[in-house]
Parts: structure tokens; sequence; C-alpha cells
């Protein structure tokens, strides 16, 4: 079930060819590229996945494809969408296609608790019994979710398995609903993972975020589990430029694709339009940034 997982469970890219058409070839070398750097798990079909670019169909064979590859380990698939027909239809599409469970944030325009409330008894009452990934981004949705609301959606839906934990400040948030008491259930967190050792040290399950070097998010991790905090920030501190660099929004994700390309993981890094592409000098400053990365580890042995 949902609520046990930890570990590393990455937000998953979506590589497109040349011609911006999705390269399901691709696809499986991603898969094999996020396994061999430790990922226990992966989420498709997310913002930064640029999921809302993608017909019914691209979904349905892009979910299908990360299924296939991903080794038994659990694939959870982002179905938010504003209309909750939308919203049912694609967590049942997931579900058929053997998907571990759906992410759903709250769509924008929420404004009050009860709104909130109201949103998730309607799509709880269409979806039934399927696990899922509660997000709370309001970066990106613009909905700020209270820790005693979020509670409340906790003990009122057991589909309700995880949390993934995105808004900024995020450590208070993440120590509030550790105590908060009632039903436990698993917490991950995103926003790039930039706060990954400190969350950890808040109790956080693992990172549910995207890096072009999955190796760190599973390193870090593992090295904490074992209490070796202090090794498990040097290893971070060696790829928190490019971490950085990377966390700027979709010109960010088109950096990550990039360096995902460099690294043999996808064959193209094209982003879908309307999207970002990079710039010479964009080229320019992440060839210093993998430089320092790669220089930064090799010291660290």
């Amino acid at each position: 079930m949902l609520h046990e997982i930890q570990g590393s469970h990455i937000i998953a890219q979506t590589p497109f060819d040349d011609r911006g058409a999705v390269d399901a070839a691709s696809i499986d070398s991603l898969v094999a590229f996020y396994l061999k750097h430790g990922a226990d798990g992966f989420v498709v079909g997310g913002v930064s996945g640029e999921g809302g670019k993608l017909t019914a169909a691209e979904a349905e064979l892009v979910t299908r494809r990360f299924i296939a590859g991903a080794a038994g380990k659990p694939v959870i698939v982002g179905v938010s969408n504003p209309g909750t027909a939308q919203l049912a239809q694609l967590t049942a599409q997931a579900m058929d296609l053997g998907a571990a469970g759906v992410m759903i944030a709250p769509p924008a325009g929420l404004r009050t608790e009860e709104e909130l409330l109201s949103y998730f008894a309607t799509v709880f009452g269409l979806i039934g019994d399927v696990p899922v990934v509660l997000q709370d981004f309001p970066g990106s949705t613009g909905v700020w979710m209270s820790v005693p609301s979020i509670l409340k959606l906790i003990e009122a839906h057991p589909q309700i398995q995880v949390v993934k934990q995105e808004d900024l400040p995020s450590l208070e948030k993440i120590s509030r609903l550790r105590a908060g008491g009632g039903r436990r259930v698993a917490i991950l967190t995103g926003n790039n993972g930039l706060y990954l050792p400190q969350e950890l040290g808040r109790g956080i399950d693992g990172p549910m975020a995207g890096f072009s070097h999955p190796e760190m998010l599973s390193g870090v991790w593992r090295l904490h589990q074992k209490g070796e905090v202090e090794a498990a920030h040097d290893l971070f501190d060696c790829y928190l430029p490019l971490l950085n660099y990377e966390a700027q929004g979709f010109w960010g994700v088109a950096a990550r694709k990039e360096v995902l390309r460099r690294r043999g993981a996808i064959r193209h890094a094209t982003m879908r339009q309307p999207g970002p592409k990079l710039t010479a000098r964009h080229q320019a400053e992440l060839d210093l940034l993998v430089r320092r990365v790669e220089r930064a580890v090799a010291a660290r042995g």
C-alpha cells in the first residue's frame, strides 16, 4: 500500500523527439536510467513531466510504457484536472493500466476550507477506493491548504495514503503534520529536492522530485536512513548548484532534459510547446555546472 512507501520516487520527464512527438524508445532508456540510479518508484504525468501537454492517447502510452519498464516499482499517475469527470476518467484509466495510485492536487479557484472539503468529497465519491497522493503545492495551484484542513481530509478519506508536501516553507508544516495525530500517512517532498536533507531531518519518508542526477536523491535518502547525516549533507552539497539551476520552473525542466540527454538517458531534450528552448548561454552555464558537479563528486570519492 502507498502509505508504506519510502525512498526516492522520481518525478519522471516525458521524452519527446526532435519534432515534439512522444519518444517511446526514450521512455524505456529513461526508466532504465532512473532504476540504475536508485529510483524506488515513479510519478508520471506531473507538472514538470509535461503531463498537461499530452493527449489522452499519449498519456495512456506514456503510463503504459513506464509501468512496463518499472520492474515492479510503484508508478503513480498525476490526474489533477479542473473537471471532476475528466479526473475520474483519467484515474480509472491509470488504475486499469496497473498504476499503484494517482496524485491529485486541488484545482485553482478554491478559496475556503468548505470548498476544499466539498471538492475532495466529490472526487472520492467518483473515483472510489483508489490509493491517492494528495499534492500540496500552492506555488502551482494557488490553493493553500492548512495543516488542520489536510488532517481533516486524511481522516475523512482513507484513500489518501501519501501527502506530497511542497508548500514553502516546508519544514514546520512537515513537523506539524507529523505531530497531528490520527491515521499515519507517508510524507514525500518535492520542490526539486532543494531542502531534502532538512526535510529528512523532520521525518519525511523520502523525496518525490525530479533531478537530472537521481543518484543524489536516492543516495542522500539512503545515507540519512543509515544515520550518516553529515555524509548525506556532504553528498547533497556536491550537486546543489546544478540542483538550484534546475529549480527555475520550466526553464529548469529544459535544463534537466538537456543534462539527461547528455547522460544518455534520452535521445532529445525537446520540450513540447509552449516551453522554453535553451540558448547558447544556457548551454555554457550547464557546461560549467556539470563540470563542477563531476569534480565535486570525484573529490568526495
